[in-house]
Parts: C-alpha cells; structure tokens; sequence
C-alpha cells in the first residue's frame, strides 16, 4: 500500500483504499462497497462510495504503480503479453458500458459489461497490469448518455483490438520490453494490430480463424486448406505448457508464409491428440525462433483465462456495483492490485519456501486464506452488526418508497 499512498493527497482516503484492498482480499461472500465497509468496521458505505466515485485520485497512475510492482517481482525475458476480453453480466441500461452482447463469461448474449485487459506472464506468475473498457457504439453516438456515465462527450468507438494496441503501446512507452503477444482470434484477425505490433519488432502468436487466408510461395490459401496439405511426418507431438492435470499435449505443425514486411511470419497448426480438432495462428518473429518457441507462446493464451478466474474468484474483479467510469476504473484497478499481491506473494514463497513432496505448493487461493485468517480478520461488536442492519433496512425502506411513488405516479 506504500507504493501507491502518493496517490492520495489526505490521509482519509490512504486509509480507506487499504481498508478496500484488504476487503477485497478477504472471504467476503460477496465484495460491494456495502459488504467491504461494513467488513471494515466503517458504520455506512458511504465512504467507500466517495472513494470511488467523488475523491480526487488518479486511478491511472495507480494502474501505473501496478504494472511496475508486477514487473518488478515477475519481471522474466521470455515473458508473454496476453490480450483478452471478459464481460461482466449486469442488469439495467445505466453502468457505462452496458449493452447486450455477447460475453464468454455467459457464453451467450447477455446484457453485459466487457473490458479488455492485458496480462503479463511470465515463469515465476502472471498478472493484469492494464485495463481498457469497451464502449460500444451504441454509447458512443449518444454524448449525453456518455456524459451521465461519466465518460467525455467527445468519446470515440474504439475496437477491442484498438484497446489491445493501446495498452501494449502503454506498456512499452513505459520502457519495459517484451518478445512475445498472444491473442485469440479477436486480436488475430486484426491486421492493424499485427502491423503495429510488426513495426515495434514485438514477436506474436494471435489465434486466427480456419477461414483465415495467408499467401504462401504457391499462392493464397485458407488456414484449414493449408492444414490438410500438411503430411504426417510435419505433425510433432509437444507440451502447451503444464496444466492442473499434468502437461497439455497437442500435435502442431508449422508452415512458412510470404509476407513482404521483413521478419520470419509463419502459420502455426494446433491439432488435439483425442478429437482431432484443429486451431490455427498467425505468428511473427523479427528473427526465425524454434517451433518449441511458438508452442510455448501459444501455451501462454491460458494465463489469462486463470487470471480472470483468480482476479474474480479471490480479488472482486467482477462484483463493483458502481455506474459510472471513474468508479469502474478505480475498483479493476484496486482489484488487479489486490490480485497481483497474491501472485507476487506466490512467486516469492515458490523461490524461497519450496514445499515438501507430500504438499502442493502454495496456491493464491491458499495464500487468501492464511492471509484473511491470520492477520486480516477484523472483530466486531454486537453494536458494529445491529447498526448496519439498521443502516441496511433504512435504505431499502426509502428506496421501497421511492418505487411506489414513481409506479404511483406512472399509473397516473
């Protein structure tokens, strides 16, 4: 929490953003500013809610602060950034961002919330260190909506690519270097990002589709096309990184293509040792690497779905119940710090700690646990308890009356 304090000019709020970050990391059933506050000891939510929403503190700079904590206890050469979006299922019309469409976390089109984050992965963890919201069109050609959600007026429709460009440009104006990109076919099949990335010789495996054409020195062919030329004897069996299971192996193989930008470009073909299913890649490399390298590469996409898992299921990542922008930014980015704690936490007791043969090594999850159970369990009164389900049962009695007073007035 030392390293963000400057972010805070008063002592009120230092105090009250640790208060947060430590409610998020606790065993909350369920983490709000109404939960937190009370968890915390604080007699209403309402200053966790000026936290967010009114107090005057950049959540970018933070966002900043979490990068390079992240990258200085996980910082590893052979890292990968992995781009990815994940939606957030919400009710209403009014949460910035808001609109049906299709989220993974539903697996269907839902009224959701999506934002874009970029995960940084490297041997000792992995961990968000920026984030975009997406801002459909249909928020972007409505300035006043935009304004009321806390959004400029002069907002621009930007594709999630576009935001995946943005962050990757962030984090290497920032001065921190990196070899590899990973995507799924959202960011693959994107030519702009794959030229932006091409001109910062930034190396890449993005997922494309089976209908995905790439010229050879025979001429332009579909990926699946190109996939069934491939004779037996090209297919090798290798490792996608280990899972919980033990290691993923699959069968790939590797074609070169003709590009006329310089650099190695190549499509790389993932196919599943059971089912025969098949994926493809589009890969660049400013110099020619091993086809281990690829594999490795495209191994690393995983991170960011366990990321997503652990940021949500651990740290709070998809329960803020807030509407507007500056809101929303604050409580992701306190998220992903919390979140980051834990696997920097990890990393470290994995290097200093190893754990014996008959135990598995720490886990986040276990690491939440001894942390809430052992230093951070706050103890509260009777009083502490009644008083908020005072405060609880006052709010919803006005907030019962304000629903009848405008279903009155409709009637009317």
């Amino acid at each position: 929490m030392s390293r963000i304090a400057g972010r805070f000019a008063r002592v009120e709020p230092r105090r009250r953003v640790r208060d947060l970050v430590l409610g998020l990391l606790s065993d909350l059933p369920r983490k709000n500013c109404w939960s937190i506050a009370e968890w915390a000891g604080q007699p209403s939510p309402d200053g966790m809610q000026h936290l967010l929403g009114r107090a005057r503190w950049d959540a970018d700079r933070v966002r900043d602060d979490v990068r390079e904590y992240v990258l200085e206890h996980l910082s590893d050469e052979d890292a990968v950034l992995v781009v990815d979006e994940t939606g957030d299922v919400k009710k209403g019309t009014h949460t910035v961002g808001v609109q049906r469409q299709y989220t993974g976390t539903a697996g269907r089109i839902e009224n959701a919330q999506v934002a874009v984050y970029l995960v940084y992965a490297g041997r000792r963890g992995h961990a968000a260190v920026d984030r975009e919201l997406y801002i459909p069109r249909s928020w972007t050609c409505d300035p006043a909506r935009c304004r009321a959600a806390g959004l400029g007026e002069d907002t621009v429709f930007a594709t999630k690519p576009e935001l995946a460009a943005r962050m990757i440009g962030r984090f290497l104006d920032a001065g921190h270097r990196v070899r590899w990109v990973a995507g799924d076919e959202v960011y693959g099949g994107n030519p702009r990002l794959r030229s932006a990335l091409e001109e910062r010789q930034v190396g890449y495996v993005l997922a494309v589709a089976c209908s995905a054409e790439v010229t050879t020195t025979a001429g332009k062919f579909r990926a699946d096309v190109l996939a069934a030329k491939v004779p037996k004897r090209a297919w090798q069996k290798l490792s996608a990184g280990a899972g919980a299971k033990g290691h993923r192996f699959y069968d790939w193989a590797v074609i070169d293509l003709a590009e006329a930008q310089a650099g190695s470009h190549q499509l790389l073909i993932r196919r599943n040792r059971t089912t025969g299913e098949l994926a493809y890649y589009r890969c660049f490399s400013p110099a020619p690497v091993p086809l281990t390298t690829l594999v490795r590469v495209a191994g690393s996409r995983w991170r960011v779905e366990e990321t997503f898992q652990a940021g949500k299921g651990l740290a709070g990542l998809d329960e803020h119940q807030v509407r507007r922008f500056t809101s929303w930014s604050g409580w992701v980015t306190l998220a992903m710090l919390a979140h980051a704690f834990l696997a920097v936490v990890r990393a470290d007791e994995h290097a200093r700690h190893p754990a014996p043969d008959e135990l598995i090594p720490l886990t986040c999850n276990e690491i939440q646990r001894l942390f809430t159970m052992l230093l951070t369990q706050p103890m509260h009164d009777a009083a502490h308890r009644l008083g908020w389900s005072a405060w609880r049962r006052r709010h919803q009695a006005r907030a019962q009356a304000s629903h009848y007073r405008r279903q009155a007035a409709n009637q009317t």
